[in-house]
């Protein structure tokens, strides 16, 4: 696996079209690269951005999410949320690198993917691409922040292995290897952080993804999620009385 980033110039809310920003960064694409975005840039090219001040920032949160802690819980003053059916910090809302803004995430995360991975397509002449739109997300019980997927498009996300031997004979049971937080992971760690202005990365060479040269379906990406309620942590999940907020 090869992982290249590149840099952009210097993006500030609205001042550009993502595709422009695309256009302009990238190089000719090779059939099955995949592409990670990050989530703040598409953010800002959507103008994704509230000024800092001009609102209270829990209103913002319990705009930007479906469920959401009380920051008071927090002895790090952080709101934990459920944003597009993923348990993450203040709802995707950064600071960081907004130019006195707060940046949200892209009002639909998944078409911007599909969006992105049709222009891409279309732009260099390719079938088989996908894209990754990614966020820095932070693991229970481990300081440092990693990448994770905030929609993805063009490529199965999940590898099955139920059913499969390991090397006794025993059947996996629950194995799914997560090839979207994988890379989401790996393509983060490349393109950074802070003064970087790199916020797109190409990722190639990588015989373990299967590309599907389309847009996800319903159904797919439904098998994408898990509710708290049915989830391994569902102790933990549902012990705490989360609020609602007021996204879908």
């Amino acid at each position: 696996m090869q992982i290249t980033a590149y840099k952009t110039d210097k993006i500030t809310s609205g001042s550009t079209s993502l595709f422009a920003v695309l256009d302009a960064a990238l190089p000719k694409l090779a059939e099955g690269s995949v592409v990670a975005v990050s989530s703040k840039i598409a953010g800002l090219c959507e103008g994704r951005t509230v000024p800092i001040g001009s609102v209270d920032k829990d209103d913002l949160i319990a705009r930007e999410c479906q469920r959401y802690l009380p920051r008071r819980l927090s002895h790090y003053n952080v709101s934990f949320t459920i944003a597009h059916d993923m348990l993450v910090p203040t709802a995707g809302i950064d600071e960081s690198n907004g130019n006195g803004n707060y940046v949200l995430w892209p009002v639909d995360p998944q078409a911007t993917a599909n969006a992105v991975r049709a222009h891409l397509c279309e732009h260099f002449g390719a079938q088989n691409v996908g894209v990754i739109l990614t966020d820095n997300c932070l693991r229970p019980m481990r300081w440092g922040v990693t990448g994770m997927p905030i929609a993805i498009s063009g490529f199965e996300p999940l590898k099955n292995g139920i059913g499969e031997p390991d090397l006794f004979g025993r059947e996996l049971q629950f194995t799914k290897e997560s090839i979207q937080d994988g890379l989401a992971a790996a393509a983060a760690l490349v393109m950074g952080e802070g003064r970087l202005q790199t916020p797109l990365a190409v990722i190639t060479d990588v015989p373990f993804v299967t590309f599907t040269r389309r847009d996800p379906t319903t159904d797919e990406l439904a098998e994408l999620i898990i509710s708290p309620e049915d989830d391994m942590y569902e102790p933990f999940l549902t012990a705490v009385d989360w609020q609602q907020g007021m996204a879908n």
